[in-house]
């Protein structure tokens, strides 16, 4: 059985990717523009891809592919129902990160909350010494202890956020799908957003929640909010996001993903970096190593289920 995977610098070189314990042929590429897809995958039979694309274009083409083994959880890199219709099979990986991401969450609440990326910016610019004293006050130091988390999505990953900022003493309310009314043990959209000192986004990037937080949403959360974001940057619009930082209209945020990855130096987010109240990490807070191994045996564990003749982890 040929393999190829497309993208292998998506994982660190510091993961172990055995190879699979059948008779196969594997063939690795560190990263594959959308112009070499067909090319190397012309032959192969499973195709490894984390963020490459494959759409009908590329299926119509690759007539021996039989599985895409997704490297990852997210499955918006890949045409579903053109697999579906193709025949192609496709797996996921699942519930590798389900510590690493809540924790990343949480260290962007706490690092927000008490302001070290503005204190230690000051610090640095020697701030401590102008102020000749012990300490000084120029950025508000909050406790999050009896403030009130709102999670928007409601998976796995945020429930083990719930589990994290529970022992922390805060409250936890769970939003019901925007639009919708409110369920058992959920609370409408708009009431989280008002009611919430922290809103954490956990839900995919689909049509409905493309910009599920955008002007009219800021505005409805309290002005000294923090909104964090690991989930997906297009959940959130950019520009009103920056436009409420420069603005002062919301206490924080931290994002992990911005709708283009890499950013462009123009996007909102990249300019949001002057505000002492904004976070941005690369898209890592999967990516421990714990959790990239977890991956990467999944991964292989997924591919050779499906030699074995087995489903595992199949979304098609």
């Amino acid at each position: 059985m040929n393999l190829v995977f497309l993208d292998r610098q998506t994982l660190a070189p510091s993961v172990s990717l055995r190879r699979p314990t059948f008779d196969h042929h594997w063939q690795e590429y560190a990263e594959t523009a959308p112009e070499q897809v067909v090319q190397r995958l012309l032959h192969a039979e499973v195709a490894i891809v984390n963020k490459v694309k494959i759409g009908a274009a590329e299926l119509a083409k690759l007539p021996a592919l039989k599985l895409i083994a997704l490297a990852a959880t997210g499955s918006d890199n890949v045409d579903l129902a053109a697999c579906r219709a193709a025949g192609v099979a496709v797996c996921n990986i699942r519930n590798y990160s389900k510590s690493a991401v809540p924790e990343h969450a949480l260290s962007l609440m706490m690092a927000l909350s008490r302001n070290l990326h503005a204190y230690r910016s000051s610090v640095a610019d020697g701030r401590w010494q102008q102020a000749g004293q012990f300490c000084y006050f120029d950025y508000p130091v909050r406790d999050l202890k009896d403030m009130t988390l709102g999670l928007i999505g409601y998976g796995t990953i945020a429930r083990d956020l719930e589990r994290l900022v529970r022992a922390l003493g805060m409250d936890v309310i769970v939003a019901a799908r925007k639009g919708q009314p409110a369920e058992p043990g959920r609370q409408s959209f708009e009431h989280v957003l008002a009611e919430a000192d922290v809103i954490s986004l956990h839900c995919p990037l689909t049509a409905d929640t493309h910009h599920l937080i955008g002007e009219q949403e800021l505005a409805m959360m309290k002005p000294d909010a923090l909104l964090i974001n690991v989930g997906r940057g297009g959940l959130v619009d950019e520009e009103a996001l920056l436009c409420a930082l420069k603005e002062q209209r919301i206490g924080g945020a931290g994002f992990d993903v911005v709708s283009a990855e890499p950013p462009a130096s123009n996007n909102p987010l990249m300019q949001a970096l002057d505000c002492p109240n904004f976070i941005l990490t690369p898209h890592i807070a999967w990516a421990s190593q714990a959790a990239m191994q977890r991956l990467a045996d999944q991964l292989v564990d997924n591919i050779e289920a499906f030699a074995a003749g087995r489903e595992q982890n199949r979304l098609v």
